[in-house]
C-alpha cells in the first residue's frame, strides 16, 4: 500500500507538471516537444543540433522545471513598472552628470552616480530577459515556422561549408495534443575533397616561408573540404607572416577561391595573396631601436626621470628604484631582429608577471621599413593590504576563513615582493576517533620574499639566459597551528622553492629544493592514544608520527595544461599533474636514531613520494559535458623512518574529492574491515591512513535551468598499504587480489554554477564496499523503495565549493 501511495503521488505530480506546459497556449500554438535529425551518415548530428534555433525545453520525467521557474517569476513581473523606472533613473543619472559637470570633483556626487549606473544596468538586464526568477528559468519555447525555416538554411550553410556542396535539408512537423515534434531530413549527398592547393602570390619571401611551414598547413590535398579549416588557415598564416617580420600584413590579405569539378567531386583551392594598398610589396620591418619607459604617477615628478642603457634598450626610470637588467630580462625583442607578434605579447605578459606595474603597453613607430618599440608603464602601488572572508570546505562541513597579506613590491630595488600572510579558519571535520562532527581551527602564518630571478650561487648569466620562462625563487618562513578534535599540532616551516613556465605558459614547473618542518604536538585527546597505542601494540607505530620531529625534503612539480583545462565554457581540455619528493634525503649523510630503537623521543623520517593525477575534461555540446579523473600515488618509508610517514605524507581516500560514497579520509586501505555496530551496517569511524592510491571518476554534466547543473558520477578506487599491516589485515597491495579490492560508488549531484562561484551539493551511495567479504561486496541491492538510501551509512551527502575536478 504504501509503494502504491507514493507510485500516485509521483504519477499525480507527472500529470500536473506536464500539463501545465500546454495549458495556456492558443488554439494555434504548439509548443515543441522534440526536435530530431534523421539522414545524417557523414555529418555530425551534434554539430547541427547546436544549429537548433528552438530547442525544446528540458524535462525531468515529464516535467520541465525551467518553463514553471519562469512562468512563477513572469506572474510577479511588470515590464510597463521597469519600463517607467529605467527612464526614470537615466533622467537623473543625465541631470546628476550635468551637475558634476559644473561642480567639478564631487566624492559624493561620484558615488551616487556610480550606484545610479550600476542600478540602470540591473534594470536594462532585467527589461531584457525578466526578474532573477525569469532568468534563472526558461521560457515556454512555442513552435515558429520562421525559425524552423531559419534552423534549415543553417542546416544548409553547414552542409556546404564542409562539403557537401549538393547537400539539402527539409523539415516535417507531427503535431499531437498541442506538441510539436519536428524532425530535420538531411539529404548529404556526394562529400567533395580537396584535389589540389596552391598558392599565388609575387612575393618570394612570401613563398618561402609558406613552403617552409607546409607540413604545418591545416588544409591539404585529399582532405574534405572544411570551411572551418581554412579560416583557421588563414589566421596562421597571419601569425606565421607576422612573427617573420611582415608587420602590416593581416589576414584580409588572403583570399580563397574554390573551383568545383562536378563529376569527379573534387575542390582546386586558389590560395590568393593580395598586395598592399600602400606599396608594391609587402615588406619586412626590423626593430631600429627600443624605448622602456616607466611614467611617474604625476606630471610633478616629470623632471625626476633617469636615464640608463642596457642590452640596446634605452631605459627611462621614475627615480633610480628599477633593475634593468631584471627588466631587460623579460623583453624578448631585440634590436636589428625582424618584428615578431609573438614577442611582443610575450614581453608584455612577462613584464605583466613581475607584479610592478599597473599596466604594460607596446607601441611600434614606423619609419620607412623601421621600427622603433615603445614600452609604456607606470609603477603599481608599493604597498597592497588584500583582505579575504569567505566560506571554505577540504573535508566535511564548510566553515568560515579570514585571511589578509600584505605586498611590498620592489622591496630590494630589483623587483624582489615582500609578503606577509595570514589566515584563520574553522571547519567541521570528522573526528579522527569516530565521535561525530567537531569544529577544528587553523592558524597560519608567513613571510616570505619572492625574486624574480633563479638564486643560484656563482651563475651569473642565468637572469638573461633564463628570463623568458618567467623564474621565480621564493624564500619563506611561517608558523602553523592546527587544532584538531584528537590533537594540537604546530609547525614552524622553511621554504627555497624556484619555479618558472614554458613560453606558451602550458607546463609550469615547480622544484622545492628545501622544504623544511619542525612539528610538535602538544596536545593528544586520550582516546586517540588509546587508538594509537593499540595499533602499536598489533606492530602499527603510526603513533610516531605524532612525535616531535625534524622534517625536511626536496620535491618537485610540473603541471601540463592542455587547451586551458579549468575554463570550462573550452573546448575539450585536459590536465596532467605530476609530483614526487624525496624526504629527509640528508639523513643518509649523519649517524641518526632509528625510530624503531627504545626510548625513541623524537622521530626522523625518510621517505620517496610519487604521484600522477590526469583530468579530461569533453564537451559533447553547449549543455552537455563528461569529465574524467585518474589519480595514482605512491609513499614508501625507508631507513630510519622504520616504516612510518610522517602523518601528513600519507594518502586517504574517501570525501567530496575523492570517492565521494565514503566519508573523508574513511576507504580502506585495501579490503580491511573495521569492524561493525550492533545498528550501523557500516561502521567507519577512524581515519585510514594508506600508502598508495588509485582512484578515477567519471562525471557527466548537464545545464539544467539557468544557474543549475546535473551530475551523474560514479567513482572507482581504494587505498593500500605497501608492505604488511598487522593492525588492519587485508591493507596490503597485492596484484592478485587488488582489483578485487576497488570500491564502487554512485550518485547524483546539483550544481549551481554562479560563474565567480560554484556551489556543489553530491548525493553518492555505495555499490560495492570492498569491506565486506568476497561475495558481498555488491551492496547497491540494499537500495529500495522503502530504503531509498540503503542502509545506514552506505549513502553519504557532500557538499563542497568548486568542481570535484
Amino acid at each position: 500500500m504504501k509503494s502504491l501511495k507514493y507510485i500516485l503521488f509521483i504519477s499525480l505530480l507527472w500529470i500536473i507538471g506536464a500539463c501545465s506546459v500546454t495549458r495556456n497556449l492558443g488554439p494555434n500554438q504548439f509548443v515543441v516537444y522534440e526536435n530530431t535529425i534523421s539522414g545524417t551518415d557523414k555529418v555530425s548530428k551534434e554539430a547541427l543540433f547546436e544549429l537548433v534555433d528552438q530547442e525544446s525545453n528540458t524535462r525531468l520525467l515529464g516535467i520541465s522545471a525551467g518553463v514553471l521557474i519562469y512562468n512563477l517569476g513572469e506572474n510577479f513581473y511588470d515590464r510597463e513598472k521597469t519600463s517607467t523606472s529605467l527612464q526614470e533613473n537615466r533622467s537623473e543619472l543625465e541631470s546628476l552628470n550635468s551637475a558634476l559637470d559644473t561642480l567639478g570633483e564631487s566624492p559624493k556626487l561620484e558615488k551616487k552616480i556610480y550606484k545610479l549606473s550600476t542600478k540602470i544596468q540591473s534594470l536594462e538586464k532585467k527589461l531584457e530577459y525578466g526578474n532573477g526568477l525569469m532568468r534563472t528559468g526558461n521560457p515556454l519555447v512555442i513552435l515558429d515556422s520562421t525559425l524552423t525555416q531559419k534552423t534549415v538554411n543553417n542546416m544548409k550553410g553547414y552542409l556546404v561549408n564542409h562539403g557537401f556542396f549538393e547537400g539539402d535539408v527539409q523539415y516535417q512537423v507531427q503535431t499531437k495534443k498541442k506538441k510539436a515534434f519536428v524532425d530535420f531530413q538531411i539529404e548529404e549527398n556526394s562529400l567533395y575533397v580537396l584535389d589540389s592547393v596552391y598558392t599565388r602570390t609575387d612575393n618570394p619571401a612570401i613563398i618561402q616561408l609558406l613552403n617552409s611551414s607546409q607540413n604545418r598547413s591545416l588544409i591539404q590535398a585529399g582532405q574534405p573540404y572544411n570551411q572551418d579549416l581554412i579560416i583557421e588557415e588563414r589566421t596562421r598564416i597571419e601569425d606565421l607572416l607576422k612573427n617573420n617580420g611582415f608587420y602590416m600584413f593581416s589576414k584580409s590579405y588572403i583570399n580563397y577561391f574554390a573551383y568545383q569539378d562536378t563529376s569527379a567531386k573534387t575542390i582546386k583551392l586558389e590560395q590568393v595573396i593580395q598586395k598592399p594598398t600602400f606599396a608594391e610589396r609587402h615588406q619586412v620591418y626590423t626593430l631600429d631601436s627600443i624605448l622602456f619607459r616607466i611614467n611617474p604617477p604625476s606630471e610633478e615628478f616629470a623632471d625626476r626621470q633617469i636615464q640608463e642603457k642596457f642590452r640596446e634598450i634605452d631605459f627611462s626610470f621614475y627615480r633610480d628604484r628599477y633593475s634593468a637588467k631584471v627588466l631587460a630580462s623579460r623583453i624578448l625583442l631585440q634590436k636589428g631582429s625582424p618584428y615578431s607578434r609573438t614577442k611582443a605579447i610575450e614581453t608584455q605578459r612577462l613584464l605583466s608577471n613581475l607584479d610592478l606595474f599597473r599596466f604594460v603597453n607596446i607601441t611600434f613607430d614606423t619609419l620607412g621599413t623601421s621600427l622603433t618599440a615603445k614600452i609604456f608603464t607606470q609603477p603599481n602601488q608599493k604597498y597592497q593590504l588584500t583582505n579575504q572572508l569567505g566560506v571554505t570546505v577540504t573535508e566535511q562541513l564548510p566553515g568560515p576563513f579570514f585571511s589578509t597579506a600584505l605586498r611590498n613590491r620592489n622591496f630590494f630595488r630589483a623587483g624582489e615582493i615582500l609578503e606577509f600572510n595570514f589566515r584563520a579558519g574553522l571547519e567541521g571535520v570528522a573526528s579522527a576517533t569516530g565521535q561525530g562532527v567537531y569544529q577544528s581551527n587553523e592558524v597560519n602564518t608567513s613571510v616570505s620574499v619572492i625574486f624574480p630571478r633563479f638564486l643560484i650561487p656563482f651563475a651569473p648569466r642565468s637572469l638573461q639566459k633564463y628570463g623568458r620562462f618567467n623564474p621565480n625563487s621564493r624564500v619563506q618562513f611561517g608558523f602553523n597551528h592546527t587544532n584538531r578534535p584528537e590533537y594540537t599540532r604546530n609547525a614552524i616551516t622553511g621554504l627555497l622553492s624556484y619555479s618558472w613556465a614554458t613560453r606558451s605558459n602550458k607546463q609550469v614547473f615547480t622544484i622545492n629544493a628545501a622544504d623544511l618542518n619542525y612539528i610538535r604536538t602538544p596536545k593528544i585527546q586520550d582516546e586517540f592514544v588509546g587508538i594509537l597505542s593499540d595499533l602499536q601494540a598489533q606492530g602499527n607505530n603510526l603513533i610516531w608520527s605524532f612525535l616531535p620531529s625534524f622534517i625536511s625534503s626536496i620535491s618537485g612539480q610540473t603541471i601540463i595544461n592542455f587547451n586551458k583545462y579549468g575554463d570550462f565554457n573550452s573546448r575539450k581540455a585536459s590536465l596532467l599533474r605530476v609530483f614526487g619528493e624525496s624526504g629527509g634525503t640528508t639523513l643518509n649523510f649523519f649517524n641518526v636514531r632509528n625510530n624503531n630503537e627504545e626510548g625513541i623521543e623524537y622521530a626522523n623520517f625518510q621517505w620517496l613520494k610519487g604521484q600522477i593525477d590526469f583530468r579530461r575534461y569533453y564537451p559533447v555540446n553547449q549543455k552537455q559535458t563528461f569529465a574524467y579523473r585518474l589519480n595514482f600515488g605512491v609513499a614508501q618509508p625507508y631507513g630510519v623512518s622504520a616504516g612510518i610517514l610522517p602523518y601528513e605524507k600519507y594518502f586517504f581516500a574517501g570525501g567530496g574529492t575523492s570517492i565521494r560514497a565514503w566519508q573523508a579520509r574513511r576507504l580502506g586501505p585495501g579490503s580491511y574491515n573495521p569492524g561493525r555496530l550492533p545498528n550501523e551496517e557500516y561502521r567507519f569511524t577512524t581515519e585510514q591512513p594508506a600508502e598508495m592510491i588509485l582512484e578515477s571518476m567519471l562525471e557527466y554534466r548537464r545545464n539544467l535551468i539557468g544557474y543549475f547543473d546535473l551530475a551523474l558520477f560514479i567513482d572507482v578506487g581504494n587505498s593500500w598499504m605497501i608492505g604488511n599491516d598487522p593492525s588492519r589485515p587485508g591493507s596490503d597491495f597485492r596484484f592478485n587480489r587488488f582489483y578485487k579490492e576497488l570500491a564502487v560508488g554512485s550518485g547524483i549531484g546539483l550544481r549551481m554554477d554562479f560563474d565567480f562561484l560554484v556551489i556543489r551539493l553530491d548525493l553518492a551511495t555505495k555499490a560495492i564496499d570492498p569491506a565486506n567479504p568476497e561475495g558481498e561486496r555488491w551492496v547497491l541491492d540494499n537500495i529500495s523503495f522503502r530504503s531509498p538510501f540503503g542502509v545506514k551509512g552506505q549513502t553519504v551527502f557532500n557538499f563542497g565549493i568548486g568542481y570535484p575536478f
